[in-house]
């Protein structure tokens, strides 16, 4: 019997995208804005596709405002996470190197039920409700790592 074989290897495209965790003081502490998306829905930080011409910094803030409706100010980076996924470029399957830039972000102004058409829901939650929330292990730890920096800050 003959050896299956090689698969042929995918090509890999490095994808960068950049989004944060928005936070504000409600009621009951420190609240971050999450986001439901897909079907199954599951919930993940606001984060999209840096443009040409477009810093980490500045697709943060944009893809935040649009995914969630809010405006927030940029405070610091929070880390980058990197990952492999397989996926579909135009016509070709590829295998995607992606970095997320995440920062972290304070609310200004705006409304949560002004989220864009991709999102199925946008939500403030308290921060220890979202680290249960999460779908992803690294978003988690992306808010665990603004957790102890807005600690720093405010002493909340």
């Amino acid at each position: 019997m003959e050896p299956d074989a090689p698969k042929p290897k995918l090509p890999v495209v490095d994808q960068v995208s950049s989004g944060g965790v928005a936070y504000r003081k409600g009621d009951a502490g420190v609240e971050v804005a999450l986001i439901s998306v897909g079907q199954p829905a599951h919930w993940q930080l606001p984060k999209g596709i840096v443009d040409p011409g477009e810093t980490p910094e500045i697709t943060a803030v944009r893809e935040v405002q649009e995914e969630t409706g809010i405006s927030t100010e940029l405070i610091k980076k929070l880390e980058t996470i990197e990952y492999w996924y397989v996926g579909n470029k135009g016509q070709q399957r590829v295998r995607f190197h992606k970095f997320v830039h995440f920062f972290l972000l304070a609310y200004s102004s705006g409304d949560l039920g002004k989220h864009d058409w991709e999102v199925n829901e946008a939500r403030w939650v308290s921060i220890q409700e979202a680290e249960e929330l999460l779908a992803f292990k690294s978003e988690r730890q992306v808010v665990a790592k603004a957790a102890l920096l807005i600690k720093s800050f405010n002493k909340v």
